[in-house]
C-alpha cells in the first residue's frame, strides 16, 4: 500500500504530463480533473471524482455537501484550480477538507500557471 508522500509524487509526475499534453493553461478545471483522473488511474492507482463529504452543523446535516474533486487511494485528496491569480483560500479550504475527512495530505495543483512546479501546493493535516 502507498502511502501520502509517495502518491504525492506520483500525482505531481501526472500533473505535468497533463499540463504537458493538454498544451499547458487555458482550459477549464474540469478538463484537467478529468485528464489528471484518468492519468492516475492508467498508473495503477484508485481515483474518486467530485467526492460527497456531509457537513454537520450542530447536529444538523447541510443540505448541500462539500465536494472533493480528485481522492486518491483513500488518502489524499486533489484540488484542480485552472486560475491565474493563486489565492491563500484555496488552501484554508484544503485543510478544512482533510480535517473534516480525517485525512493527512490534500494537493492543490494550479493547471494556470505556466509550469505546474509553480502552481503545486501541499497541505497537510498532522502528516509527518
Amino acid at each position: 500500500m502507498l502511502r501520502e508522500n509517495e502518491i504525492s509524487g506520483i500525482v505531481l509526475d501526472c500533473a505535468i504530463e497533463v499540463h504537458r499534453t493538454l498544451g499547458g493553461p487555458g482550459l477549464l478545471e474540469s478538463v484537467y480533473e478529468e485528464a489528471l483522473a484518468w492519468e492516475l488511474s492508467k498508473r495503477g492507482l484508485t481515483v474518486r471524482r467530485q467526492v460527497s463529504v456531509p457537513v454537520v452543523y450542530k447536529g444538523y446535516l447541510i443540505a448541500d455537501p462539500l465536494r472533493l474533486d480528485l481522492l486518491v487511494e483513500e488518502l489524499v485528496i486533489i484540488e484542480v484550480k485552472a486560475v491565474v491569480q493563486y489565492n491563500a483560500i484555496f488552501q484554508a479550504q484544503a485543510l478544512t477538507y482533510l480535517r473534516l475527512t480525517q485525512r493527512r495530505l490534500a494537493l492543490i495543483i494550479n493547471f494556470g500557471e505556466v509550469y505546474v512546479k509553480n502552481g503545486y501546493y501541499r497541505v497537510v493535516n498532522d502528516l509527518k
